[in-house]
């Protein structure tokens, strides 16, 4: 099948009749090639054909490298289909919002904008470990240049941490790749980088040992990448400093590669030592729920605060993975998504008041809604969205997760290491994300208006402008239609979430048993010696 092949190619070509072309038609034809894929992508969703099983569609390889096992294989199972729709429904939004923001070197701005969709594109689609890596890798490249270029005034710190922080995670989750690699060949007698092959290897030929090892180095790498604590530290840098569509972009996708990455390779290939530390990683998921939560309760920078809310947020995402259940794994897919759209709408917001105040510090402008009543009604929404209210998409998401993880004990529904004193903590976090989001809409919508001295909106309309309106309602529709109809995409997924987690059920089980035998406590429940 084509479409895959047309979807990682058409913003590549885009790209370079960017570079070619004069700065004013960039922007245009970024947003038509951006438009296009978006279309691609509908179209491919219509003939996926993989709808609710655990198949893949979009099959395609191209030899490469065939003697030494490599090829340019491509395919797509449900959740990597619905992370796809995800960036090409956002990458146009990207394009439209920075119609204003962005007016210098906008050849190379556009370029890298498509250049880091086709990256992103291939890691969903990569049936291949090392057209895999490169796409992964690759992303770093267009946003290192988008923060170093267009970013804010502490860019060069913020681009240069960004870069070193992921590109060792990366280097560190390739040696465990190519050990996978390696000891597949030592079996074998050949090479091989199929994904599926060396996942089937890994689980039942690598020892506990093994196992532990690989778990290391692949969640060092994607967690980085996600950013789970205490690796997170580059992240609020990094969003703070980004131009807007770069924060968009970073939210709404490059955080999901590393969800994505633990859901593709470290589930699959090592099932034994997951079940081990499932408890180690679930606790480091809800500190960085709450801890990011308590920072942002004393941030006055707004952006600031969005960005260091994405840790928490993405900390419940984790816990929906590895509480190794079907209705966990859904939700953390189905969050995933969510909070690509509704953090993605709060930094178009924050990007859009900036534009006009050049300030985003929250003691010194507020009241906005008197002067910006659209403006401040869909950061209202957006807010209530990531709040997790009832009727819109993120409260769905973060139940999934939090009655996963309650239920994943070995008392619960499902067989599982983590269980209710997780579950309460996580809750925790969700209270704590309700009052500071809902605190930094009191200061910056409601109350008496401030301004920062001589603001004059730089040119721009006194509130939203038709573009910008049309930059967030799709966003918005999206977070309501995946708030009343969330069924869309948990039934989408139901194959792959079943397929990804078939080897868990019996081996959780046994793990639990193991350790009431030997008086041994996964925090699961109770164990009596």
């Amino acid at each position: 099948m084509i479409w895959g092949w047309i979807m990682l190619g058409l913003p590549l070509i885009g790209g370079i009749g960017v570079i070619l072309s004069s700065g004013r038609a960039a922007r245009m034809l970024a947003f038509w090639t951006t438009l296009a894929t978006f279309g691609v992508s509908i179209q491919a969703a219509i003939e996926f054909g993989a709808w609710g099983s655990g198949d893949f569609g979009l099959v395609s390889s191209l030899p490469w490298m065939s003697e030494v096992g490599i090829n340019l294989s491509i395919g797509a199972d449900s959740i990597s289909m619905l992370l796809i729709l995800l960036t090409t429904f956002l990458m146009p939004l990207a394009v439209l919002g920075s119609w204003t923001a962005v007016t210098d070197r906008l050849k190379e701005y556009y370029g890298w904008l498509l250049v880091i969709e086709a990256a992103m594109i291939g890691v969903f689609l990569a049936r291949d470990l090392v057209f895999f890596y490169v796409c992964f890798e690759f992303t770093l490249v267009p946003m290192y240049f988008l923060i170093a270029i267009y970013g804010g005034s502490g860019r060069a710190r913020a681009c240069v941490k960004f870069f070193l922080y992921t590109f060792t995670g990366s280097m560190i989750a390739l040696v465990g790749f190519l050990y996978v690699a390696w000891s597949y060949a030592q079996v074998h007698g050949d090479w091989s980088f199929q994904i599926d092959a060396l996942s089937s290897f890994a689980a039942s030929q690598l020892s506990m040992t093994e196992q532990l090892w690989l778990l290391a180095a692949l969640m060092i790498g994607f967690a980085v990448k996600i950013p789970l604590f205490p690796v997170h530290t580059w992240l609020p840098l990094a969003h703070t400093e980004a131009p807007t569509a770069g924060s968009v972009i970073l939210a709404g996708v490059l955080l999901k590669l590393g969800t994505y990455g633990i859901y593709r390779f470290v589930l699959p290939m090592a099932p034994e030592a997951v079940i081990d530390w499932a408890p180690i990683i679930g606790i480091l998921a809800i500190v960085g729920i709450l801890y990011a939560g308590l920072i942002c309760w004393v941030q006055t920078d707004v952006k600031k605060l969005v960005a260091y809310s994405s840790v928490s947020h993405l900390g419940f995402c984790v816990l929906g993975l590895f509480a190794l259940n079907p209705m966990g794994l859904q939700g953390s897919v189905l969050y995933m998504i969510n909070h690509g759209l509704s953090t993605g709408g709060l930094f178009f917001l924050i990007g859009m008041m900036y534009e006009r105040y050049h300030t985003r510090d929250m003691d010194s402008i507020g009241g906005l809604a008197s002067k910006m009543p659209v403006w401040a009604f869909f950061m209202v929404f957006f807010v209530l969205a990531s709040v997790g209210l009832p009727g819109l998409n993120g409260f769905v998401s973060e139940f999934l997760c939090l009655i996963a993880t309650f239920a994943a004990g070995d008392m619960g529904a499902y067989p599982g290491v983590l269980g209710p004193w997780f579950a309460a903590f996580a809750a925790l976090g969700m209270i704590v994300a309700a009052m500071y989001l809902l605190i930094m809409v009191g200061k910056i919508v409601f109350g008496p208006l401030r301004e920062p001295a001589g603001s004059d909106h730089h040119g721009l309309s006194v509130d939203l402008s038709a573009r910008e309106i049309a930059v967030l309602v799709p966003l918005a529709v999206m977070c309501v239609v995946l708030g009343i109809q969330p069924w869309i995409a948990i039934d989408a997924m139901a194959g792959s979430v079943t397929e990804a987690l078939a080897i868990y059920p019996q081996a959780v089980t046994e793990a639990i048993h193991q350790a009431h035998e030997h008086g041994v406590s996964l925090f699961a429940g109770d164990v009596t010696p």
